[in-house]
């Protein structure tokens, strides 16, 4: 049995669908492929959303901002969008593929602590709801 892909949302790609990313892979990896993408993508991704990763342990080598046009043609079973931004502009896939929103807060600029708490509810909603879905 193949993995399902998750696509991960956002503006910038440096913090919210990163920390998506890596939370489904870490979990969900035997079933779940995630990957993620932004609208606009930042130049790197913020240092809250690493350091909020490492603290539980979870692997943050290879998590770097990218566009969406990047992986248009990727076989994606599932696309969650995490800002309200990039629901907005959320490309025109070139098959139908079923599409959740899940606004969360965006910690960029506050202190760690806001990144985990973000890191926390990403992974006690977003990370349940593509295991509900594709799990």
């Amino acid at each position: 049995m193949s993995k399902k892909t998750v696509l991960i949302l956002c503006t910038g790609n440096s913090c919210r669908s990163q920390m998506a990313e890596a939370l489904v892979n870490h979990d969900l990896g035997d079933a779940v492929h995630a990957i993620s993408a932004g609208t606009r993508p930042q130049p790197k991704v913020a240092d809250g959303a690493i350091a909020a990763l490492q603290d539980l342990g979870i692997a943050t080598d290879g998590l770097y901002p990218k566009d969406v046009d990047a992986v248009m043609n990727e076989a994606i079973d599932l696309v969650i969008t995490v800002c309200d931004n990039a629901r907005e502009a959320c490309p025109v896939f070139p098959r139908a593929i079923p599409s959740v929103h899940m606004p969360f807060h965006d910690p960029h600029g506050e202190p760690l602590e806001s990144f985990m708490r973000v890191r926390d509810e990403i992974r006690a909603k977003l990370v349940a709801e593509v295991a509900r879905r594709l799990g």
